[in-house]
């Protein structure tokens, strides 16, 4: 009887996935593929999809529906990821940072007055979110940061703290109507000596810096967010007072999901448009699929792109068991991106000379897949993160 139980959920779980994928692609279709190429040429950020994408409960999906949210799981979360960034990367890099970054650090340690104010906005698309960690001088070594947060009480503004410092390389930096920020509250490099803090758009001293020029992803807006004086009152505060990497390697742990999902989607997207022209080029009278040479890039593509879903939909599940999964998202994360990069390059070799044109879609694939690598920590930082899981 059990397994029968065991087997109806799985079929269960499956058949939402399903339901999901082909609804998101449908969307895709309609809203996004018509405008992917003049998004990226301009460095346009669509916040209107993004408030569209929340109509269709994909901005608040692991929010709980008392929240405004679609109350889902990690498994249809990356499904939706995955296609979206089939068609566009840099949409899904902007639906998954508003998802797992700053809705998601709100909904697993803010207390239930910040829930209610802020994820109903945040999981509907009223508003877009961002996460503010990195800082210009300090990537990796984020215990180094040099944006403070000092506290401050007094009879007449109460307890309250006052952020100074920057931010940049932040999805929705300029467009994000609130973000989570962490703030160091102690000494530099010293345990516990940072805070997280949620900011509001429009609270004096909170400024938008300068917008990346980047190499791909250009449609998903990167900036700077600036702090001078920024006075916010302690209700603001994200749980404890020194919590705040604490909260934010668990963060981090969904975060890398989102990423490796992102990377399967380019990866697929660039597979597709190979495969398909591998089909449709002639050369000495027949597809150049028939050939070996471009037979075995297609092998290697679809066995990279499927060793990454397993390992992807992997780290869902655990994550939906509420299970560990820092050396799980690692591992997918890792793997993932640089399977985007592997099969993108691959896929603009297949189409030769005319890959390297606008004309076809697989230059932007290229370009995106890189920053997959990057974000939400490198390679060589997932491979630190898995050497000391295996190493415990």
């Amino acid at each position: 009887m059990t397994s029968e139980i065991v087997e109806n959920q799985v079929s269960e779980k499956a058949g939402l996935s399903d339901l999901i994928q082909q609804s998101v692609r449908d969307l895709s279709e309609r809203l996004i593929r018509p405008y992917v190429r003049q998004w990226d040429e301009t460095q346009h950020f669509p916040s209107d999809l993004l408030h569209k994408l929340g109509e269709h409960g994909l901005m608040g999906m692991l929010v709980p529906a008392d929240y405004g949210g679609a109350d889902l799981g990690y498994r249809e979360y990356v499904t939706a990821i995955v296609e979206l960034s089939r068609v566009d990367g840099s949409v899904g890099l902007s639906m998954a940072a508003h998802n797992s970054l700053c809705t998601n650090h709100i909904l697993l340690f803010g207390n239930e007055a910040q829930k209610q104010t802020y994820l109903p906005r945040l999981a509907t698309g009223e508003w877009v979110g961002a996460w503010g960690l990195t800082e210009p001088n300090t990537g990796s070594d984020a215990g180094n940061m040099r944006t403070t947060a000092v506290r401050h009480q007094s009879a007449s503004e109460g307890d309250s703290w006052v952020l100074n410092g920057a931010k940049n390389f932040i999805t929705h930096g300029l467009s994000g109507n609130v973000a989570v920020v962490i703030a160091r509250t102690g000494e530099p490099n010293t345990s516990r000596n940072a805070t997280a803090f949620i900011v509001e758009r429009g609270t004096p001293g909170f400024l938008g810096g300068r917008k990346e020029d980047k190499l791909g992803m250009r449609a998903s807006e990167t900036a700077e967010m600036l702090f001078q004086d920024c006075r916010i009152p302690d209700s603001q505060r994200l749980g404890e007072v020194g919590d705040g990497f604490v909260q934010s390697l668990k963060v981090l742990d969904g975060g890398r999901i989102s990423i490796a999902a992102l990377s399967l989607g380019i990866a697929y997207g660039a597979y597709d448009a190979a495969l398909a022209y591998a089909k449709e080029r002639q050369q000495f009278g027949q597809p150049i699929a028939n050939f070996q040479a471009i037979g075995f890039k297609l092998a290697d593509m679809a066995t990279d792109i499927e060793a990454s879903k397993l390992l992807v939909y992997q780290s869902a599940d655990l994550k939906d068991e509420g299970k560990s999964v820092t050396k799980e998202s690692a591992m997918a994360k890792l793997f993932a991106s640089e399977t985007a990069v592997r099969v993108a390059n691959e896929a603009v070799q297949i189409f030769g000379g005319y890959g390297y044109t606008k004309d076809f879609p697989v230059e932007k694939f290229y370009r995106d897949a890189k920053l997959c690598t990057i974000g939400e920590g490198t390679s060589e930082i997932q491979k630190v993160v898995i050497s000391r899981q295996i190493l415990k």
